[in-house]
């Protein structure tokens, strides 16, 4: 070979190199997400330009039309990857991802086949060779085949930029400009396919496409460095992420800082930039909120304090774990609940308890008095706050004390259920807001967070020593005869004899009176539901007692 001739090839061999080197660097990087798709993009960039090579260096027409088939070859694992890639990284939501697949393999499939059976028919129609060039170079007519192709893999491609450039409106720089690269990456090579198509030359006598990968794969190169594509990436991020007013930061398994919502950045002071990428050691070292200590657990809960504007900030914070398709751990989220308005309640009550127990040896029955208003106090600010239980306290006290009457339940500890019973769904004034107020079912992790409102009302009361007896009711109220309940899982008498009433009253309320998800039932089938439930849900003792009274017509 002459000198000429190896000169003129070095642009090529550069090209591959080039190629080669941001395959081994996105294989390093796997297990981002959209990194093993990418790679095998690139590999068939590599596959197609060695082809490209060899295809040039050879000297007959057979020679030339088998190494411009494996380029076709290492064309399809380009356009079978790209798609992939496209919806792998930007989490993009594709309704049965594996249908679409496989039917992506269908032209590719095809197009092989006919490569393999009469590609001199389909594909190489009227095969030359140019001489003319410091290399001989292999022309043909292009079929209608060919154009098909050409106009698949950009559907395809204009798809995928379709879909990416959705998340390039990320609020974060950083991701903007990572998108940006991709795209760009991509699309140069996709422009020297269609200049091989129209037969424009960049340089007389040089294909255009090897050298728009080369450029193409320069920009990524210099996107992975720069940038840190598939190092610093994006984890379950959507609009509702962004919207959120609890701050919220999530760290990747190396504990970097991977994304934080407008609450959290505007509470650590700092824009988007100054956090994304950065140890978590390092952004929350000064942070109130002790994130830093949690960067080694899968699961935690704990409180902090701190001084603002004169004021005592509470927050809960809550470490969950992250996991991908295949069920690894690949980073964790960090949310911090505002229960200043909790901490608040629980001082009043405090508060109170102190100063009515002050008051109690002169004036018990004033303190009684004072504690019943209080109470229903209570109630009645539950009942504004959560609009479903409106008239449900007095309805339920009403039935529950006529139950408790017919057992022969007097005097102090009748006292005591009419208390338990007013209370009985405080514990709701520690559920959020989109929880307690949301229309539908709940979720797993959302019906979880409900069913922690007996252990609210049970740390909210148990300081008092007046409501130690009317305490049954709030905490135990959804225990079930069969130990299905909770939140202790208490079985037959276990459970508080007043519980016990008032779940029976506490549910026939629920099936005579509409809820926003749930209309009332017929009288005669909830009759039937508390037979049913006789010995399961409830005392089958207090379900007769019940039913005696709906029987006279007094409940």
């Amino acid at each position: 070979m002459s000198r000429e001739e190896v000169l003129y090839l070095i642009p090529y061999f550069v090209s591959l190199a080039l190629s080669i080197g941001v395959l081994v660097y996105t294989w390093s990087r796997r297990t981002a997400p959209g990194a093993i798709a990418f790679a095998w993009y690139v590999l068939g960039q590599v596959l197609w330009t060695a082809g490209f090579i060899f295809e040039l260096v050879s000297a007959d027409i057979s020679g030339k039309i088998f190494w411009d088939e494996f380029q076709w070859f290492a064309g399809f694992v380009v356009v079978v990857a790209l798609p992939v890639f496209m919806v792998e990284y930007t989490e993009y939501k594709l309704d049965r991802a594996n249908i679409f697949f496989w039917l992506s393999l269908i032209f590719p499939s095809m197009l092989t086949i006919l490569l393999l059976v009469d590609k001199h028919r389909w594909i190489y129609v009227n095969p030359r060779l140019n001489t003319n060039a410091l290399f001989p170079e292999l022309l043909y007519d292009f079929t209608p085949i060919v154009y098909a192709f050409a106009l698949y893999c950009y559907l395809i491609a204009i798809w995928g930029f379709y879909i990416i450039t959705r998340r390039i409106l990320r609020p974060h720089s950083l991701y903007r400009s990572q998108m940006a690269i991709i795209t760009l990456g991509i699309i140069i090579p996709i422009t020297g396919t269609i200049m091989t198509l129209l037969g424009i030359h960049l340089i007389p006598e040089r294909d255009a496409a090897p050298f728009t990968v080369a450029i193409g794969n320069l920009i990524m190169a210099w996107g992975l460095f720069r940038f840190r594509i598939f190092e610093v990436v994006p984890i379950a991020r959507d609009r509702v992420f962004e919207a959120m007013v609890e701050p919220v930061v999530i760290l990747d398994k190396k504990n970097k800082v991977v994304d934080a919502n407008s609450a959290m950045l505007a509470l650590l002071g700092k824009t988007a930039d100054e956090v994304i990428g950065r140890p978590a050691k390092e952004t929350f070292d000064a942070f109130p909120i002790p994130i830093k200590m949690y960067t080694h657990v899968s699961y935690a809960r704990t409180e902090a304090t701190y001084a603002l504007g004169g004021l005592t900030i509470h927050y809960e914070l809550t470490v969950w774990p992250l996991y991908n398709a295949r069920k690894e751990m690949i980073g964790r989220i960090y949310i911090s609940h505002d229960i200043t308005a909790l901490k608040q309640l629980e001082n009043e009550l405090r508060k109170l308890n102190t100063e009515l127990e002050d008051r109690v040896r002169a004036r018990t029955w004033e303190l009684a008095d004072a504690y019943d208003t209080t109470l229903e106090g209570w109630a009645r600010t539950l009942e504004l706050r959560d609009k479903e239980t409106e008239g449900h306290s007095r309805r339920v006290t009403d039935t529950t004390l006529k139950i408790a009457m017919a057992m022969g339940i007097q005097d102090d500890y009748l006292e005591q259920i009419r208390r338990g019973a007013i209370l009985h769904d405080i514990g709701k004034m520690g559920i959020p807001d989109e929880i307690l107020h949301k229309p539908g079912a709940l979720s797993v992790q959302e019906r979880e967070t409900m069913q922690l409102h007996p252990k609210i009302a049970y740390d909210l009361l148990s300081p008092i020593p007046f409501l130690k007896q009317a305490l049954e009711i709030p905490y135990s109220h959804h225990e079930k005869w069969d130990g299905s309940g909770y939140p202790l899982g208490l079985k037959e008498h276990a459970i508080p004899m007043s519980a016990r009433i008032f779940a029976i009253a506490d549910v026939w309320d629920a099936l005579s009176y509409d809820r926003p998800y749930n209309k009332a039932w017929p009288r005669q089938k909830a009759i039937k539901y508390f037979v049913e439930e006789a010995g399961k849900h409830f005392d089958p003792r207090v379900v007769n007692v019940f039913l005696g009274l709906l029987e006279k017509g007094e409940i």
